[in-house]
């Protein structure tokens, strides 16, 4: 399988990549197997994410999904991110390997892991 031109897009312009300001929810996941890490900084406030930024070490799949996820939670409601499957990921960024998934499910763990973190 080759990758999606909005794989390709999200590994050549990730979105809201970095630290995020006066976040008040962060988590850090790693995958024991591979050692690819997702760091999710979220601001949270009246139930919903304002401003979501992440930083992705590993394979350009986990990086892909970082970018993915944290273009998506910008604006939606805490009770809605949490509904968040990996399914949901490996669709915004046009499709992975069977092999590759493993990044998505990283990225809704950090996520999950982050609003569980979450200091309101």
């Amino acid at each position: 399988m080759s990758y999606s031109e909005a794989f390709k897009d999200h590994i050549a312009n990730p979105r809201n990549a970095g630290e995020l300001v006066n976040a008040n929810a962060v988590a850090e996941q790693t995958n024991p197997v591979c050692g690819d890490r997702v760091r999710l900084s979220l601001r949270i406030r009246d139930g919903r994410i304002e401003a979501a930024r992440f930083l992705a070490y590993g394979c350009p799949p986990t990086l892909a999904c970082g970018s993915a996820l944290a273009e998506m939670l910008e604006g939606m409601t805490i009770a809605d991110a949490l509904k968040l499957e990996r399914k949901e990921i490996v669709t915004a960024v046009g499709g992975l390997p069977s092999r590759k998934q493993h990044a998505a499910a990283l990225a809704i763990e950090t996520l999950r892991a982050a609003i569980q973190n979450s200091v309101n």
